[in-house]
C-alpha cells in the first residue's frame, strides 16, 4: 500500500516506481538509509515495467556487465523468501541458438567470456539443442548455447517484492504525485517540486523511464533516451509445452520465446524499429499500450513460425504493443550527472530494464551512499554522454536502429547506421574523397581506414580478417616504417587558465605538471583510491594557462571531474575548446624530414625534444606542434585552429609525397599502440586499476601532494597480486578482441582487455590484467605456459611485463 502524506524533506527522492527505482530504493534501505521517498506519477511498473517479458539472462556484452546481471538473478532467486511476497522468478535457464557461423562464434566467445566469471555455460549441438528445446527447429542451427541458471520473473510482481523489501528497511512510496521541476542551489541539486507540493531533497535520482529525458530536462541535464515500440504476442495453450521450457532467443531471426503458463510469448527486436514520442502521450498514460501494425509485425510472425512451427499452427490470443525506451549506444544511464551535483540517472535500459535492475540498484545504492561507484561502470556511466545527443531529432533516428541491435550480429568494429555526420572534423570532406571508412565516436566521424582507388570504403563484417584488414596493414607500417598523417581532431581538449592554474592541476594530476612553458607531461588523475579517473597530458603554455588533451569519449567525464575538483576560491577557469582545433598527428621515422620541408623551426632531437610543444609556422598558418607519440615511433601531433586546418592539411599532403606519407585511420592506430603496451581508458586503465597495478608508475611523482597519494604509496614497493601485461598469440590467424581468459598452467587467472592483430609482429597482440596472490612478476610470467582463449578454443601466446615492440626510439 502506498503512503500518502507527502513529506517536506527526504535525504533521497526516486523519480519513478518502476522496477529500477524500487530497486534502488530497496538497496538504498539495505545500506542503513531509512530517508528515502520514492514519487510515482501513477502506479507503481505503470510505465514500462508492467507489460515486459521478465527475462533474466546474465550474459551480457561486457565482463561488467556481466557481473550485474549475474547479481541481479541472485538477488531474484532469495527475493520471494526475504520479503514474502512471490516474484514468479524461475531459473529455467535459457538457449540462444546461432543459424549462422558468425553467430555460433559470438556465442562461444560469450561462452568463454561467462565461465570466466562464473557462469555455467553449455555449448549444444544443434541436435542437443533440440533436447533442450522440443519444440525447436534446428534443422538449419550451428549450434547452441545453454546457460543453466537463466531465468524469468513476473515483473510487476518482482516490483512489489521489492517495495515491500524498500519499505521494510524505512523507505516512502508514494503514488500518484508527479515532478514538476528539479530545484538546484550553488551547482548541486537541492529538490522537486511536485503536484503535491515541494520536497527538500539532498539527493535526487532519475528512475523516471520512459520520462526520463524529460526529466533529465527539468535538471539541465542532458539524459539521451528515446521510446520505441516494443511488440510481442501470446498464444493460445500449446499442449505438451512444458512448465520448465528454457527462455529461447533466436537472434539471427530477431525473436525470443517464453513460456507463460502453457502459452508461448514470442517477442521480437526488429532490425528497423518505429520511434515512440511519449510526449503525444496523453497526461493520464499508465498501463498504455499502442496500436498493433500487422504489417509491420508480419514478416516476424513468419520467422518465429519458421523457427517454432508449433507456433505457426497455434491460434494467438494476444497482440501486444507498449513503449520501451533506447539509448544511442544501446548501453543504460547510470551515475551522477556531470551537469548537477547529487542528481544521479539510472533509466534507458534499452528493454533489458528486469535482468538489469538488481545490479544497477546495487552498484547506484552504493555510489551515492559512498560518493564514489563500488566498480568500473564505465559501461553505462551517464558521464560518457555528449550534450548534443539529448537531441529528439538525433535520437529519434537513432532508434529505428538500436532496438534491432540488441539482436542483431555483435561484430568486430561494427559502426551504427543512422544519425550519422553529426560532428565532423574541418578535414571530412577530403578524407572522404581520398577514401576514408569513416567511424563513429562520441558523435565524431573519424577516418577507420583508407580504401584502395578502385574499392569501396566500406565495412565488411566478420571475426576474422576483415576487408580493411591490408589496408590498415599498410597504414600501421607506413607509421613504423615512413610517415603517416592521422586526423585526431576527435580529442577533447581544455583550457585550464588563472594564477591559480598550476595548483590546481597539479592537486588533480599523479605527476608534476609544475614545469616549464613548452613541456608536455603524461599523467593520471586519480580517485582517493588509487583509481585511475582520467588519462589526458597536461602541455604548460606559460606561466597561468595549460592545454588538457583527452580522448573523444572523455570529453564530458573529464571536464566534469575537472571541474569538480577545483577549489571554489581557486582563481582559475576551464574552458572547452574542444571545437576550436584540428589536430593532425604526423608520426612515423620521416616525420621530422617531412615537417622540416614545410616549416622553418628546427625539428632536431635536441632542439625539440621528446614531450616539447611550441608554436610553429607551417604552411600560412601558426599551429602548435607537440612532440608525443601513441603508436611508438617519432611524431609530433599538430594543434591547428579550425579555420587554418585545411591548408595546413593540404600542404602536409603535397610534401607528402617525397617521403612516401600515407593517409591513416584509427585502426592502424589502435593496432600500432597495441605493440607498444599504450593504455587507453575504458579498456586498460578504469577508476578499478591504479597506476601501478596498469605499470605507469613512472607517470607519478611520489613527492608531491596529490589525490590518491595515500593509496597509491600502500603499493609502492609491493609485489602486486594484479598486474597488466602485453600478450602476443604465437599462431598468426586468431584475432584478440578483449575478454578473452588467459590460462596459465591450465589455469584461469586473467582476462584480456584490448586487442588487435599487430602488422609489424604479424600476429595479434593484447594487454590484460592477471592475477596472482603471491605476486605478478617478470620470473613468474615467464615461468607458466601461457594460452589464451578465443571463442572456447585455447591459443598458446607470450605474456610479459614489457610490449613486443621496443618504444625508445621515440626520444630520439
Amino acid at each position: 500500500m502506498s503512503d500518502t502524506i507527502l513529506p517536506t524533506q527526504a535525504r533521497v527522492v526516486i523519480v519513478g516506481g518502476g522496477i529500477a527505482g524500487l530497486s534502488l530504493a530497496y538497496h538504498l534501505t539495505k545500506l542503513g538509509w531509512r530517508d528515502v521517498l520514492v514519487l510515482e506519477r501513477h502506479k507503481l511498473t505503470s510505465g514500462t515495467t508492467w507489460h515486459a517479458a521478465g527475462l533474466v539472462g546474465q550474459l551480457r556484452a561486457t565482463h561488467n556487465l556481466t557481473r550485474l546481471a549475474k547479481y541481479t538473478a541472485e538477488l531474484f532467486a532469495r527475493l520471494e523468501a526475504e520479503t514474502e511476497v512471490a516474484t514468479g522468478f524461475r531459473q529455467r535457464g535459457s538457449l540462444a541458438v546461432a543459424a549462422t557461423e558468425g553467430r555460433w562464434i559470438e556465442l562461444k566467445r560469450g561462452a568463454s567470456m561467462a565461465r570466466h566469471f562464473g557462469l555455467d555455460a553449455h555449448l549444444l549441438t544443434p541436435a542437443e539443442a533440440r533436447q533442450a528445446w522440443p519444440l525447436l527447429n534446428a534443422d538449419d542451427l550451428v549450434g547452441g548455447l545453454f546457460i543453466p541458471k537463466d531465468g524469468q520473473t513476473n515483473p510487476v510482481d518482482t516490483a512489489m517484492a521489492l517495495a515491500r523489501g524498500a519499505r521494510n528497511g524505512g523507505a516512502r512510496i508514494i503514488e500518484g504525485v508527479r515532478v514538476t521541476g528539479i530545484t538546484t542551489r550553488n551547482g548541486a541539486v537541492a529538490g522537486v517540486r511536485t503536484t503535491a507540493g515541494d520536497v527538500a531533497a539532498e539527493f535526487v535520482v532519475n528512475c523516471a523511464g520512459l520520462w526520463g529525458h524529460a526529466v533529465g530536462r527539468m535538471a539541465g541535464v542532458a539524459v539521451p533516451l528515446h521510446a520505441a515500440e516494443h511488440f510481442y504476442v501470446v498464444t493460445e495453450p500449446i499442449a505438451g509445452l512444458s512448465p520448465d521450457t528454457p527462455v529461447l532467443r533466436d537472434p539471427d531471426n530477431a525473436n525470443y520465446f517464453k513460456e507463460d503458463a502453457g502459452k508461448l510469448l514470442v517477442g521480437w527486436f526488429e532490425p528497423v524499429a518505429r520511434p515512440w514520442d511519449e510526449r503525444a502521450a496523453p497526461d493520464d498514460f499508465a498501463f498504455g499500450t499502442l496500436p498493433v501494425d500487422m504489417d509491420h509485425i508480419q514478416p516476424q510472425l513468419e520467422l518465429a513460425a519458421t523457427r517454432v512451427p508449433r507456433f505457426g499452427e497455434a491460434g494467438i490470443r494476444t497482440f501486444f504493443n507498449g513503449p520501451e525506451s533506447f539509448t544511442p549506444d544501446d548501453r543504460y544511464l547510470l551515475g551522477e550527472a556531470p551537469e548537477l551535483r547529487n542528481f544521479f540517472v539510472a533509466c534507458g535500459f534499452n528493454s533489458i530494464g528486469i535482468q538489469s535492475s538488481g545490479g544497477a540498484g546495487m552498484v547506484l545504492a552504493q555510489w551515492i551512499v559512498d560518493g564514489h561507484p563500488p566498480m568500473d561502470l564505465w559501461d553505462v556511466d551517464i558521464r560518457r554522454v555528449l550534450p548534443f545527443q539529448a537531441n529528439r531529432a538525433y535520437l529519434r533516428e537513432r532508434t529505428e536502429e538500436t532496438l534491432g541491435l540488441l539482436y542483431a550480429m555483435h561484430w568486430p568494429y561494427r559502426q551504427v547506421e543512422t544519425a550519422r555526420g553529426v560532428r565532423r572534423s574541418p578535414l571530412y570532406d577530403r578524407l572522404a574523397v581520398l577514401g576514408a571508412c569513416f567511424g563513429e565516436t562520441a558523435g565524431w566521424e573519424r577516418a577507420n581506414w583508407f580504401s584502395a582507388p578502385d574499392a569501396v570504403a566500406e565495412y565488411e563484417y566478420s571475426y576474422g580478417r576483415q576487408n580493411w584488414h591490408d589496408a590498415s596493414g599498410s597504414e600501421h607500417r607506413a607509421a613504423r616504417e615512413a610517415v603517416a598523417l592521422f586526423d585526431q581532431t576527435s580529442f577533447g581538449k581544455f583550457l585550464v587558465q588563472g594564477r591559480d592554474a598550476e595548483a590546481v592541476l597539479n592537486r588533480i594530476c599523479a605527476n608534476d605538471v609544475a614545469v616549464a612553458p613548452g613541456k608536455v607531461v603524461y599523467t593520471q588523475w586519480l580517485n582517493p583510491r588509487g583509481g585511475i579517473e582520467a588519462d589526458v597530458t597536461v602541455t604548460r603554455l606559460d606561466e597561468a594557462a595549460f592545454l588538457v588533451v583527452t580522448s573523444a569519449i572523455c570529453q564530458t567525464r573529464d571536464l566534469a571531474w575537472l571541474r569538480r575538483h577545483m577549489p571554489g576560491d581557486a582563481h582559475c577557469t576551464v574552458t572547452d575548446v574542444t571545437s576550436g582545433y584540428a589536430v593532425l598527428g604526423v608520426m612515423g621515422p620521416q616525420a621530422r624530414r617531412l615537417l622540416s620541408s614545410v616549416s622553418p623551426e628546427d625539428f632536431g632531437a635536441e632542439a625539440f625534444p621528446f614531450m616539447t610543444s611550441r608554436e610553429i609556422d607551417l604552411a600560412h598558418a601558426r599551429v602548435r606542434a607537440s612532440r608525443v607519440t601513441y603508436v611508438g615511433t617519432l611524431g609530433w601531433e599538430l594543434y591547428v585552429p579550425t579555420e587554418f586546418a585545411a591548408q595546413v592539411f593540404d600542404t602536409l599532403l603535397e610534401a607528402g609525397e617525397a617521403v612516401e606519407l600515407k593517409l591513416a585511420g584509427y585502426h592502424a592506430l589502435n593496432s600500432l599502440r597495441l605493440e607498444c603496451g599504450y593504455r587507453h581508458f575504458g579498456h586498460d586503465i578504469t577508476d578499478e586499476t591504479t597506476p601501478l597495478e596498469a605499470g605507469l608508475g613512472f607517470a607519478i611523482a611520489f613527492d608531491k601532494d596529490f589525490i590518491g597519494r595515500e593509496a597509491v604509496l600502500k603499493q609502492r614497493g609491493q609485489r602486486l597480486a594484479r598486474r597488466l601485461v602485453s600478450i602476443t598469440v604465437d599462431d598468426p590467424a586468431p584475432i584478440l578482441l578483449h575478454d578473452e581468459p588467459l590460462w596459465r598452467d591450465g589455469q584461469r587467472v586473467g582476462i584480456t582487455s584490448s586487442g588487435m592483430f599487430g602488422h609489424t609482429v604479424g600476429r595479434s597482440v593484447g594487454l590484460g590484467y592477471v592475477h596472482h596472490d603471491a605476486g605478478v612478476d617478470a620470473a613468474w610470467l615467464a615461468d607458466g605456459r601461457w594460452e589464451v582463449e578465443i571463442a572456447c578454443d585455447r591459443f598458446p601466446c607470450r605474456v610479459s611485463l614489457k610490449p613486443p615492440v621496443d618504444t625508445k626510439a621515440v626520444r630520439g
